[in-house]
């Protein structure tokens, strides 16, 4: 059975490890690392990250390790970001590549 991979910043440290994820503390800088380390591993099968911890992480980047990785790749949008219509910009903008302005 494949498990799942959470990496979070510090300041969520106690929510996933408590559902029995395999959870990850990392600082931006350290972010990218710990992504390569995670989707190297043979029994992971989802992968998830903290949107702030991709701030130091190119989307070009981002988007070649994902692209050579056979499971699934999750980002997860920040707390305090967490509007529907912004995270929605957000992802259209990252799976386009430009970005698209909803109308209600």
């Amino acid at each position: 059975m494949k498990k799942v991979v959470v990496l979070t910043p510090q300041d969520a440290r106690y929510g996933f490890a408590l559902a029995g994820v395999e959870q990850r503390l990392a600082a931006p800088t350290e972010a990218e690392e710990l992504l390569r380390e995670a989707l190297s591993e043979p029994d992971a099968g989802v992968v998830m990250i903290d949107e702030r911890l991709l701030s130091e992480i190119e989307p070009e980047r981002l988007r070649e390790l994902e692209s050579r990785w056979f499971g699934v790749l999750l980002i997860l949008p920040a707390p305090q970001q967490a509007e529907a219509e912004n995270y929605l910009q957000r992802l259209l903008a990252r799976v386009l590549g430009y970005q698209v302005r909803i109308s209600p």
